[in-house]
């Protein structure tokens, strides 16, 4: 596999050298682009990589030129000391976006997603599917209004909730101090709009969030019971089609 690196910090592309030659030995690094002009040159006139390592702040100018004079067909991975391009990156085949200083496990998994286009039967597809999901992580749900004693609003940051439920059609949050929410939307909507690293649909009338789980029992005809760290009023219970997905959702696989 053929990369090439688009970066201006010799000292960053000594670092990601590194390690490449520590994640993904087989990777070889075909060349080093420092500027936009350069880049534009480049991709005009050679046969494009597998995958373009690209920083968005280069010598004469923002990486994001480069699209408007050239073509680059290849997956890119982003590597930035900058998180407030992340959804204008993956406009453009971007398949991650890593922050510097980059670490081995963030680079082990952004090259796990460039497998994974490149075992799929239609890579294309896959990467329009993959650039789609990443695009939501910025639109995730962190605070909700809440309608407060008839003329008031409180807000109420998503962090605070333990488990939404439903309950006779009314949904609820609850919080660490057992105190509960109505909300005006769906478990279905709920769950679209939360992240899904944090939360995890149990059943058709939990949701939960990871870091309110006290502990989990094996229950009847291989189902999970969890136990959540404030008391329930009812047993939680994973349905047996998603309990493989929960154990891997938990355990961050």
């Amino acid at each position: 596999m053929k990369a090439l690196i688009i970066e201006d910090e010799k000292a960053a592309v000594r670092n990601l050298k590194a390690l490449l030659k520590e994640v993904a030995p087989v990777i070889e690094v075909i060349g080093v682009l420092d500027s936009v002009t350069e880049c534009v040159a480049w991709f005009q006139s050679e046969p494009a990589p597998d995958v373009v390592f690209m920083d968005i702040h280069l010598a004469d100018g923002s990486s994001f030129e480069i699209f408007e004079h050239c073509r680059i067909p290849c997956p890119i991975i982003f590597t930035t000391a900058y998180d407030e391009y992340a959804l204008k990156a993956f406009k453009v085949n971007s398949i991650d976006y890593l922050l510097k200083p980059i670490g081995a496990a963030d680079l082990r998994r952004a090259l796990d997603k460039l497998a994974s286009l490149h075992h799929a039967s239609d890579p294309q597809e896959s990467l329009s599917t993959l650039i789609h999901s990443l695009q939501k992580r910025g639109h995730y749900k962190t605070h909700f209004l809440i309608p407060y004693k008839g003329d008031k609003l409180l807000p109420l940051a998503v962090d605070q909730v333990q488990y939404f439920c439903i309950t006779e059609g009314i949904t609820k949050a609850v919080v660490s101090s057992q105190e509960s929410y109505v909300l005006p939307h769906t478990l279905d909507e709920l769950a679209d709009s939360l992240d899904p690293e944090r939360f995890f649909r149990v059943n058709r009338q939990y949701i939960i969030a990871r870091n309110a789980v006290r502990d989990i029992d094996l229950w009847f005809n291989n189902r999970l019971s969890i136990n959540l760290k404030i008391p329930v009023n009812e047993k939680i219970l994973v349905s047996k089609l998603r309990v493989n997905e929960f154990k891997n959702w938990f355990a961050g696989n």
